[in-house]
């Protein structure tokens, strides 16, 4: 029985709880809580009739109440407890009146490692996240461990609490978003993968979001481990402010002990691993994000495990993903990528240039750098979306400053479809066709992952 949170649930009895925002992780926080007969108001812009699967869920249910429409806030008084979701900031207005008047703001993901009695493993970054996560959670599954993985994810865990034992290991995926309102416990081993421009449409500067990224850590024990990337200098930084012990992992330098690829094979510590090769995934990407699981379970994992995880992983969907070939043309999806540090991580997992369909929403991030991947690593450019023009801008820079031109086909682009068809039409057998946006997803899409689809169903109908 975990003690700690059949207390937190006796706490919450007779409090006045509200779950703002009625998205993935707040859904089936709601539901376990409704079912306790906590008293919960769940708040949401969107209206009755985009909810009504989720709303009719509480009919008869005399505890809950919905609030929705865009000006659902304007109910929010009289709250003792508010689980916000990560997709709202901590401080807006609605919010700091209600903590004035006595409320306490958190989220279920707080919550969650604060009673979590198991070992937790969480990672953050800029990039490779989830891969780092899927990866750290196949090799403890693979060394016999029940393992639960969640977080940004996609899979909330706060209604897993009264099944998850102490024995077990969990392993979580928190983005900025997430980790801006954690406080108090923190992941007996936390990872960051690295720190580039990222989510500047949600946080106020580059500062902040490196602060919320080291929420992570912040409050960890002496005992507690902290893996960084020697290879980053902000997350190399990180080490300054670490409580526990702080472990790193390198592409370039050999580190005495750590994890380091030198030559094509792996060190830990000092000692010969395995080499790179036995890495099943694309890139050299996906080789630091590996070394950088070792790193973070080596007190528990065998070699035997990590090697066997090694050739055996296949990959995460989105993400450098192959989806069909087409008369000689493969189509990849990586439509993860939204940002330009992850879309030039993919590119660079192929040795030949790409037809590359790239664009969408605009999260207020540099994209200079982009224009000299494409002259390095495109032979075909298909833009789309919102940072359409801004890449593009990019590109034409970079041809200025080389003092040269191109051969380099450039098409603008309205709708999925239309970049498909036109990069296939593009293509000659052998090429490579993928889809890496260097941009969110929300001008023309809920999410990464309904991009992607959208775009697979299109390339298998082909």
């Amino acid at each position: 029985m975990n003690q700690q949170f059949e207390d937190y649930k006796k706490y919450l009895k007779g409090k006045k709880v509200a779950a703002i925002g009625l998205g993935i992780s707040n859904r089936p926080l709601l539901r376990y809580l409704a079912k306790l007969g906590i008293t919960i108001a769940g708040f949401d812009r969107y209206s009755y009739a985009q909810l009504k699967d989720f709303v009719d869920e509480f009919e008869g249910y005399d505890n809950v109440t919905f609030y929705l429409g865009e000006d659902n806030l304007r109910n929010l008084h009289g709250f003792d407890i508010i689980y916000k979701t990560p997709a709202m900031r901590h401080d807006i207005e609605a919010f700091v009146i209600e903590q004035n008047n006595g409320a306490i703001l958190t989220s279920e993901m707080e919550v969650f490692i604060n009673m979590c009695q198991s070992v937790i493993f969480a990672v953050t970054g800029s990039d490779g996240k989830t891969t780092t996560t899927t990866v750290i959670g196949e090799m403890l599954k693979c060394e016999g461990y029940k393992v639960w993985v969640g977080g940004n994810i996609g899979t909330p865990l706060f209604d897993k609490l009264d099944e998850i034992e102490k024995e077990d290991m969990v392993v979580l995926e928190l983005g900025s978003f997430q980790l801006q309102t954690i406080s108090g416990k923190n992941p007996e081993v936390a990872v960051v993968t690295n720190i580039s421009p990222n989510h500047l449409d949600f946080h106020i500067d580059m500062d902040e979001y490196i602060w919320s990224k080291q929420n992570i850590y912040r409050n960890q024990q002496k005992d507690d481990l902290l893996v960084l990337n020697y290879d980053n200098k902000d997350t190399k930084d990180f080490a300054k402010g670490a409580k526990g012990k702080v472990a790193y992992f390198s592409r370039k330098k050999q580190l005495p002990e750590g994890a380091y690829i030198n030559d094509d094979k792996i060190y830990l510590n000092g000692k010969y691993l395995f080499d790179t090769c036995e890495i099943k995934l694309l890139g050299d990407h996906n080789k630091e994000n590996f070394i950088a699981a070792i790193l973070a379970v080596n007190k528990y994992v065998s070699k035997e495990s990590m090697l066997k995880v090694a050739k055996e992983f296949g990959g995460v969907e989105h993400r450098t993903e192959f989806v069909k070939e087409v008369n000689g043309v493969s189509f990849y999806n990586d439509s993860i990528g939204s940002s330009p540090t992850r879309t030039d991580a993919s590119l660079r997992a192929f040795d030949q240039k790409v037809i590359l369909i790239t664009g969408g929403y605009d999260k207020n991030i540099p994209y200079d750098m982009m224009g000299k991947l494409i002259i390095d690593k495109v032979k075909g450019l298909i833009l789309m979306g919102q940072t359409g023009h801004k890449i593009s801008v990019a590109f034409e820079d970079a041809i200025t400053q080389t003092g040269g031109d191109t051969d380099i086909k450039v098409l603008k682009v309205k709708y999925m479809e239309e970049a498909i068809r036109k990069a296939y039409k593009m293509a000659e057998p052998g090429d490579i066709v993928i889809l890496s946006p260097a941009s969110a997803s929300y001008d023309m899409f809920p999410n990464f992952e309904i991009r992607g689809k959208l775009f697979k169903d299109i390339v298998k109908a082909l």
